[in-house]
């Protein structure tokens, strides 16, 4: 197969063309190391967001986790149906606690925003769209149920259901 143009100034038409995902809490910018964030201690340093604690005359920025908390603008939610989820919801919510403090870990910017429990359902919101899918796979690994995994195209977005 020729994929070469058949002139100089031809252009190839079947280029794949990349979506702009739009996340409008990612910085613009390159911070300043070390920056750390005033309402939970992060710092920023070595190109990334850590657990460590903030030397002296380093720069003070929120980070985008606690900006997302503040303005109530999840990343991800999930939504837990179904009777099993209200006969075991202490059980579930441990394990989805577990699951955030082992991200939380290496990712700071990938935390539980709220929990809001509803008469039929439990739903969650995130800071980040890794964890809601890797705490619905986990629950599906333990309980089983049904897992469903939505991401939003062309924003930072995911809805994940999981029911049993």
């Amino acid at each position: 197969m020729n994929t070469k143009p058949a002139h100089k100034n031809e252009r190839r038409q079947d280029r794949l063309i990349h979506e702009h995902v739009h996340d409008p809490y990612k910085i613009k910018r390159k911070l300043p190391e070390p920056t750390f964030c005033p309402v939970c201690g992060a710092v920023f340093q070595n190109g990334r967001w850590e657990w460590a604690t903030h030397p002296r005359g380093a720069h003070q920025e929120t980070c985008q986790a606690c900006q997302r908390i503040k303005d109530h603008y999840p990343a991800g939610v999930m939504t837990l149906s179904g009777e099993f989820v209200q006969e075991h919801k202490a059980e579930i919510l441990n394990l989805a606690r577990h699951h955030e403090t082992l991200e939380k870990e290496l990712h700071p910017l990938n935390r539980i925003m709220k929990i809001v429990g509803r008469k039929d359902r439990i739903v969650l919101s995130t800071t980040d769209i890794h964890l809601p899918r890797r705490i619905g796979e986990a629950l599906r690994r333990a309980y089983k149920g049904e897992l469903e995994i939505r991401y939003e195209e062309e924003t930072y977005f995911i809805r994940v259901n999981w029911r049993r």
